[in-house]
């Protein structure tokens, strides 16, 4: 994936947009920190790491533990909707092949639905 969507700047330009969301998201800005540059950079690395590209993030921070880094935020089914519509609006942007953007919305829906860490509330 990371080779037929044009590499590293690709997954910038993705990031871009979904922090651009985050900015404005009265759910998900409040879990974020005021300066968005450095999870910018992780989820950056992260991402083309786990598309096949350069392993950046790992050599930098280890191993990815998802959940393990997700830990201290507090992730119910409304952060995970907020966080997931977001992130699609910003795949679907990416101009990307019906099988390649269905493929990474597929990965990007699990992995939301994943790092839940509370229940829903009443």
């Amino acid at each position: 994936m990371y080779e037929r969507v044009g590499g590293r700047l690709w997954f910038e330009q993705l990031v871009d947009r979904f922090y651009e969301a985050v900015e404005g998201d009265p759910v998900l800005r409040p879990l974020y920190p005021e300066d968005l540059e450095p999870p910018k950079a992780h989820l950056t690395d992260f991402l083309i790491q786990y598309w096949g590209g350069p392993t950046a993030y790992s050599d930098s921070r280890g191993h990815p533990r998802l959940r393990m880094r997700h830990v201290n935020f507090s992730i119910g089914r409304a952060e995970r909707d907020a966080w997931y519509r977001n992130m699609e609006a910003a795949v679907k942007a990416g101009g990307l092949s019906e099988p390649d953007e269905n493929e990474m919305l597929d990965y990007f829906s699990t992995a939301a639905t994943f790092l839940i860490n509370r229940p829903d509330r009443p």
